[in-house]
C-alpha cells in the first residue's frame, strides 16, 4: 500500500499542538491537580442568552446562514462596537460572523499573506498565530517587549519596519494582552498608529478582551487606522460564551469582500443557533461582562498581593484575566521545568512562560477565570512550593 504519510503540506510537519494545551494534558492526570492554566471564563452563559439559543432551536433556526452571518447580529455587532468603542462599520458590507476568534485569525491571515511575507509580532504572546503564518508559507518576527512593561514601543516598531522592508505584509496586535493582561493607552495606541500608517501594512487587532479592562476604556486602533485594521472580537471572553463560537471580523468594505472568500471555504458559515443567542448578548446583555469584570478585578488584586509577596515580579494586570510573573531569583528560570515541579509536588498547575515564545522563558501564566476558593487555595500550595524549595 502506498505511504501518503510524509506527503503533507511540509509546514505541517513543522508545526505542533499548543504547549499551552499540551502542559494542561500532562498535568490533568495527578491527583486532586488545581489547574489555573485555560483562559477560559469561569462564569456560565448569562440566562437570557441562553435561553435565546434554546429559543432558537425551538424555532427551528437549523438551518445555514449566508456566509457573512445573519443580517440582525451583524447589525448588533455593528451598534455594540459603535456605542462601545466609537468605531462605524457598515453591517451589510464591513462585518462577517465567525466561528470564534480563532477561525477570525486564520480567515484574516490565510486572506493577507503569500509565501515570503513577514508578520510583525509583539512577544510574549499568544500561540495561535505563528502556526497559522507558517501554514500560509509567511515568518513571523518577533519584537520583544519585555523591557518596555509588555508594550510594543512605537520606536521599535519603526526601526522593525524599515529593516525587512516591503516583506512586512502585516502587524498582529493583541490588547488586552494574552499572556501579559497588558492594556494599551488611547496614547499608545496612537503613537502606533502614527508609525504604520507609513507603511502598507495590514493591521490584524485581536480585541477578544476588550471588554474586561479595568482602569481605562479600551481604545481600539482602528479608530485611528481604520483603512488598514482587521479588528477581531467575539463573544467568548466577554460574554463566557466560549462553547458557542461566535467571533466577528471588522473590516473595510474592499478587505471583508476578500476575506469572506477565505471564511466561506474554511466553513462555510457559523452556527444559526450560537448567532440568535448572540443577538442578545449584543444588544440586551451589551453591559453582561460588568458583572465578571467587578470579579475578575478583585481576583487580579488578591494574586498581585500574594504572588508579590512570594518575590515573583510583573506588570500588574490591567486587562484580561491573566497574571504573568517572572520566577525569583534563585529558583529555576527553565518554565517547564519549574511549572513541572510545582505540578508534581504541590498539585497546582500554571502555564510555564515558554509556551508564549522564548522572550518569555522564566516566566509563568496563572489564569484567574476561577473561583476566590480556588485562587485562595492555589496561593496556599504555591506559597509551600516556594517556602520548601
Amino acid at each position: 500500500m502506498a505511504d501518503v504519510s510524509q506527503r503533507f503540506n511540509h509546514e505541517v510537519y513543522n508545526i505542533a499542538v499548543s504547549l499551552i494545551r499540551k502542559f494542561d494534558e500532562r498535568v490533568s492526570s495527578i491527583p486532586d491537580i488545581l489547574k489555573l492554566t485555560l483562559g477560559e471564563p469561569d462564569f456560565n452563559t448569562p440566562e437570557h442568552v441562553k435561553k435565546s439559543g434554546v429559543q432558537a432551536i425551538e424555532q427551528n433556526f437549523s438551518h445555514y446562514s449566508g456566509m457573512a452571518g445573519l443580517a440582525d447580529v451583524r447589525q448588533a455587532a455593528s451598534l455594540f462596537l459603535k456605542n462601545k468603542y466609537q468605531l462605524d462599520y457598515d453591517f451589510q458590507s464591513e462585518v462577517l460572523v465567525t466561528i470564534g476568534a480563532t477561525e477570525a485569525i486564520s480567515a484574516s491571515l490565510l486572506a493577507t499573506l503569500e509565501p515570503g511575507d513577514k508578520v510583525i509580532l509583539p512577544a510574549p504572546i499568544y500561540p495561535g498565530y505563528e502556526p497559522v503564518i507558517h501554514l500560509a508559507h509567511a515568518k513571523p518576527i518577533y519584537l520583544d517587549t519585555t523591557d518596555n512593561d509588555f508594550v510594543l514601543a512605537p520606536e521599535v516598531l519603526e526601526a522593525a519596519l524599515k529593516e525587512h522592508g516591503e516583506q512586512v505584509k502585516a502587524v498582529i496586535l493583541n490588547y488586552p494582552s494574552n499572556p501579559t493582561g497588558v492594556v494599551y493607552t488611547r496614547e499608545q495606541v496612537k503613537a502606533l498608529a502614527e508609525v504604520l500608517e507609513k507603511y502598507p501594512v495590514f493591521v490584524i487587532s485581536d480585541e477578544i478582551y476588550s471588554e474586561l479592562t479595568y482602569d481605562e476604556t479600551h481604545v481600539s486602533i482602528a479608530e485611528y487606522l481604520r483603512d488598514q485594521t482587521i479588528v477581531i472580537n467575539g463573544l467568548s471572553k466577554s460574554h463566557a460564551m466560549t462553547g458557542w463560537r461566535v467571533g466577528f471580523i471588522f473590516a473595510p468594505e474592499a478587505l471583508t469582500a476578500q476575506i469572506i472568500k477565505v471564511h466561506q471555504y474554511l466553513v462555510t458559515a457559523a452556527s444559526t443557533i450560537s448567532q440568535k443567542a448572540a443577538v442578545r448578548a449584543l444588544i440586551e446583555g451589551v453591559n453582561d461582562a460588568e458583572v465578571m469584570k467587578a470579579d475578575y478585578r478583585e481576583r487580579r488584586d488578591y494574586l498581585f498581593e500574594k504572588m508579590t509577596a512570594l518575590g515573583f515580579e510583573m506588570a500588574k494586570p490591567s486587562g484580561a484575566f491573566y497574571i504573568f510573573a517572572k520566577i525569583p531569583a534563585g529558583f529555576n528560570q527553565d518554565s517547564m521545568a519549574f511549572c513541572v515541579d510545582l505540578a508534581e509536588k504541590n498539585q497546582l498547575a500554571i502555564i510555564p512562560g515558554i509556551a508564549f515564545g522564548p522572550e518569555a522563558e522564566g516566566y509563568v501564566r496563572l489564569s484567574y477565570a476561577a473561583s476566590m476558593e480556588n485562587l485562595v487555595e492555589a496561593m496556599d500550595r504555591l506559597t509551600r512550593y516556594m517556602q520548601s524549595n
